[in-house]
């Protein structure tokens, strides 16, 4: 994980108290934009986690055109946020 930060050029690493795992973070939306989206586009993932990218994707489009500083655009992404990974059925 810690070589996702030398390879992307972004983000850090936090380990988890464990130290068995942690998470790589990204927090700029314009290296999500345009690294880490291009990439998986590039090289995609399979199974139900493509369907969590399509997801990912869907919010980070809201969020290019402002739909998160709404009332209406922060529902729909918590709405999107809900049905992604343990939440899809």
């Amino acid at each position: 994980m810690k070589q996702f930060i030398a390879y992307f050029g972004c983000g850090f690493y936090y380990a988890r108290k464990n130290k068995k795992a942690g998470n790589f973070i990204i927090v700029k939306y314009q290296d999500i934009n345009e690294k880490i989206i291009p990439f998986f586009q590039k090289y995609p993932v399979h199974g139900v986690k493509f369907l969590d990218f399509k997801d990912f994707c869907w919010v980070a489009s809201l969020m290019k055109v402002k739909a998160h500083l709404t009332a209406e655009g922060l529902e729909e992404i918590q709405k999107i946020k809900k049905g992604m990974n343990t939440g899809r059925s």
